[in-house]
């Protein structure tokens, strides 16, 4: 079988009586339109509202929470400023504000026409840009970016995805807590466990404190395959429940029982690929292999590693992993917790662009060839293939009572 790795293909060698397919939520569409096109045609007809332009002004100004690790970043942001255009409001009105660490290539990327947006990543140490917004019901008191709170109009340009913190990613969960302080205690992360699609802990605090922002307008980007965005949907806070449903048809798939082997493919730009992606691309295997089995996570990807990374590789195992990553705290812990939890489960097999000796550190062994997947495949009992394992949920079907 032919299978994407990274911007080539694989042909694994799985004989069709071991192959257990993944039953999907749903069969994917073919996306309608480029990028660009499919913002601009969601800002028309969002879900449950009228075109945003009617809630604008010309004298607005405007503030854009935007995911710059989309694919095709700067044609969906071009897709907003379009919209924003055509409700008088020019490029010098528009502030997008970016997580910490994002990536800067997309400025580059836009086009020249919008050269005078204001771009601003947000820095949780620096007190001067942060404002007190609201107390939460819970007792907490939030402070978020200051431009984001004086803003007059908020839209929140994200993608939306599996996290292993608020269980969604984007939307509401790309305001708090990526927008706001430094967290003083790390959260709660429970790798096994799929998230419900109903918000509930950080998620649901996340889904007030973007409420006690007003009226932010979601613009939640579904990827496709590899580099591609499948669909967009728009609309006020109520559509994040669309857009999660939408993220389940295209992503959630299940399998009728464990496995001894899982094939985990991450395709897509090596560029756009993280450690946290290799991290869910294992993580998603996990989940659906037996305990003891075989995990090949292929990618040609040569991932940035962090702070939490370098302490898994000073470890003899991933055993003791997740009490030193909570102590450290690092940026990278989420992506290390899962990796660390993977390899607890399974016997992890790594294709990477990453030195043999630092795939060996992070308990895993290296892979090169679509001939040695193959000989994994043919020593297990029963295999799954998944492609873009990084942005997939694959669980086991329930037993029937």
């Amino acid at each position: 079988m032919d299978l994407p790795v990274g911007r080539g293909t694989w042909t694994i060698d799985v004989a069709p009586g071991k192959l257990v397919p993944v039953r999907p939520a749903s069969v994917p569409s073919v996306p309608t339109a480029g990028p660009r096109e499919l913002v601009r045609a969601a800002l028309e007809a969002p879900f449950g509202f009228e075109p945003l332009r009617r809630a604008l002004t010309p004298a607005d100004r405007v503030t854009v929470v935007f995911d710059p690790a989309l694919p095709a970043a700067a044609e969906l942001l071009a897709g907003v400023l379009d919209h924003l255009r055509t409700a008088g409001i020019e490029p010098a009105a528009v502030a997008v504000v970016t997580p910490p660490g994002s990536p800067e290539a997309w400025i580059d990327d836009l086009p020249d026409e919008y050269a005078d947006v204001t771009a601003e990543t947000h820095d949780p140490a620096d007190e001067r840009k942060r404002a007190y917004l609201a107390t939460t019901r819970g007792g907490r008191r939030v402070y978020l970016n200051r431009t984001l709170v004086e803003a007059d109009a908020i839209i929140i340009l994200t993608g939306r995805g599996y996290d292993p913190v608020t269980g969604y990613a984007g939307a509401e969960a790309a305001v708090f807590p990526a927008l706001a302080e430094a967290p003083a205690t790390p959260p709660e992360i429970e790798p096994k466990a799929a998230p419900a699609p109903e918000p509930t802990g950080l998620r649901a605090e996340a889904a007030e404190i973007a409420w006690l922002l007003g009226t932010p307008f979601l613009v939640q980007a579904i990827e496709g395959a590899g580099d591609a965005v499948q669909e967009v949907v728009a609309g006020l806070l109520d559509s994040s429940a669309e857009g999660v449903r939408r993220q389940d048809a295209r992503w959630r798939g299940t399998v009728p029982e464990r496995v001894g082997a899982v094939v985990a493919a991450v395709g897509g730009s090596p560029e756009r690929v993280t450690f946290l992606d290799l991290a869910k691309a294992a993580a998603c295997a996990a989940r659906v292999v037996t305990k003891g089995g075989r995990i090949a996570v292929l990618s040609d990807a040569t991932p940035a590693l962090g702070e939490g990374a370098a302490l898994l590789r000073s470890l003899d195992g991933p055993e003791g992993a997740t009490k030193r990553l909570d102590k450290l705290n690092p940026p990278d812990r989420a992506a290390c917790l899962l990796w660390a939890w993977a390899a607890r489960r399974a016997s992890l097999f790594v294709a990477s662009g990453l030195p043999d000796d630092t795939v060996e550190e992070l308990f895993a062994t290296p892979l090169r060839t679509p001939v040695e997947v193959g000989r994994l495949a043919a020593a297990a009992d029963a295999v799954v293939v998944i492609p873009d394992a990084h942005k997939t949920l694959v669980t086991v079907e329930p037993s029937p009572t």
